[in-house]
């Protein structure tokens, strides 16, 4: 992993550790790091803090002032971290349940919220219990026990529920017009690819790995084979092609 990233981990640990004292539970890094597919200035750092009981409001507004990239700077494109108590961890429910979620970077958007009924619906729901399924399996500890004990994955019906609820979610979004090629497509796809591994094989992989699979599965290895690429610095695909993709692994899944 990229030493600026594992400084920067350790410094996020310790600033959770000063916040939070006796309360922290646990650090886990999730997405790309986790998954070991880290790649400089493309991925985001995606950290889970689990902590004993629900956090004061003034606790959780501290660690977001304490964490924020004007306090403690990412060398990534930018933080995603959400803090769960290990009660909503260990649920296995598709319920957000977080304490704080904070987006913060130089290259996206500051999100900083403090009780999911300040989230809007529009913006989905259905991230958190798929963030903790990919924990449960491939949790990297920061500090605490192993994320397998932390973390209950969701059951079948849940994941099914929840994979389709992200895929109708993503192709809801406004797609650019024409037949140019469409920057952030290809991660349209790989998702999708990321989706039908785990319903079929039970394995939570990287983007990357994940397309690999479904390519290996026969499905459109053309497409994905460009989307894999793009990941390195290709032309990605058109929009109307990841769309028309991500609608034949939903009719999939809807199927099964």
């Amino acid at each position: 992993m990229d030493t600026a990233v594992c400084r920067y981990l350790a410094d996020l640990v310790g600033t959770a550790r000063d916040v939070l004292g006796p309360d922290l539970v646990g650090a886990y890094a999730a997405g790309s790091v986790a998954l070991d597919a880290y790649q400089p200035g493309r991925s985001d750092v995606d950290v889970a803090l689990v902590c004993r009981d629900a956090l004061p409001r003034r606790t959780r507004q501290e660690l977001v002032t304490r964490l924020r990239r004007e306090a403690l700077p990412c060398p990534a494109r930018g933080l995603e971290l959400v803090v769960y108590t290990r009660r909503v961890a260990a649920s296995g429910t598709g319920e957000p349940g977080f304490e704080v979620e904070l987006n913060t970077g130089a290259a996206m958007p500051l999100r900083a919220t403090l009780d999911p009924a300040e989230r809007p619906a529009a913006d989905g729901r259905f991230w958190y219990g798929l963030d903790r399924s990919i924990l449960h399996q491939r949790g990297r500890p920061l500090t605490g026990p192993p994320a397998g004990q932390v973390f209950a994955d969701l059951s079948p019906d849940d994941l099914r529920t929840l994979t389709v609820a992200a895929l109708r979610w993503w192709l809801a979004r406004p797609a650019p017009p024409g037949d140019a090629p469409a920057p952030g497509a290809e991660d349209a796809v790989l998702n999708a690819c990321r989706a039908l591994v785990r319903l079929r094989d039970g394995d939570w992989l990287s983007k990357v790995a994940a397309g690999h699979r479904a390519i290996a599965l026969g499905r459109d290895p053309e497409l994905v084979r460009r989307c894999v690429d793009a990941r390195a610095g290709g032309p990605p695909p058109t929009a109307a092609a990841a769309r028309a993709f991500q609608q034949r692994v939903l009719d999939e899944i809807t199927a099964g």
